[in-house]
This record gives C-alpha cells, sequence and structure tokens, in this order.
C-alpha cells in the first residue's frame, strides 16, 4: 500500500534557523531519504518552494479566480512530501513520526487509493 506522508510546519521557522542549523536539518532529511531506499519503502518525495510561491486557482460560476498563496490561512504550512510504499498504516505510522519535521510541525499520512477501472473508461 502507498501512503503519502505530507509535512506541515511553520515556514518562517526555516528562516530563522542558523546555516549551520539548516545544514544539520538537511543532512537528516538525506539520512531519512537513504533509510526510506535502504528499506525499499521510498517511492517519490520532493520539498516544496515557500507559499510565497504558490497560487490558488478556484473556478466559480465558470470564472477562474487566481489568487496568491495558499487557500487556507494555517499556522503551519506545506513544505512538502514522501510517497512510501508499506505494509501497514502502522509501518507508515513509523516512517511519518522519523521525519525530522515531526519535531516541531506535523505530518499527516493519507493513503493513495487507486481510481477504479471503470471511472477512466
Amino acid at each position: 500500500m502507498q501512503y503519502l506522508l505530507l509535512i506541515y510546519d511553520d515556514e518562517r521557522a526555516w528562516g530563522s534557523k542558523s546555516p549551520d542549523e539548516r545544514r544539520s536539518m538537511m543532512q537528516e532529511y538525506l539520512a531519512y531519504g537513504d533509510a526510506l531506499r535502504e528499506a525499499g519503502a521510498y517511492v517519490d518525495g520532493n520539498a516544496l518552494a515557500d507559499t510565497t510561491e504558490a497560487t490558488t486557482v478556484s473556478v466559480r460560476n465558470g470564472e477562474q479566480l487566481v489568487t496568491d498563496g495558499p487557500h487556507a490561512e494555517t499556522k503551519e504550512q506545506l513544505g512538502g512530501y514522501y510517497i512510501i510504499d508499506c505494509d501497514t498504516n502502522a509501518e507508515a505510522r513509523e516512517w511519518a513520526a522519523r521525519i525530522p519535521s515531526a519535531r516541531f510541525g506535523s505530518v499527516e499520512i493519507r493513503p493513495i487509493t487507486s481510481v477504479p477501472a471503470e471511472a477512466t473508461a
């Protein structure tokens, strides 16, 4: 089963870290990715640009509405994700807990479901 691990934290906190703290955190993330690969659980993952680079699009009454930034005002922003492949939700929780940002942010776990074949025909 594949799971999407959505990493949320305060993106302003990254800017307040020293260069050494940032380097250390990035080394933790690289080690985490290596551990996922060694376990055969890694499918994909990426960091996301700051919310200042985001655009939200919606369509209302046939009209496209475009706004800067994310749609919701939150204290934590979506900063990145991993897609992992593991046998159980408990295993996905274990991997989520090992994400470095889980110590000060949060990680949402979402099972990835398949689109039924009849929906694409």
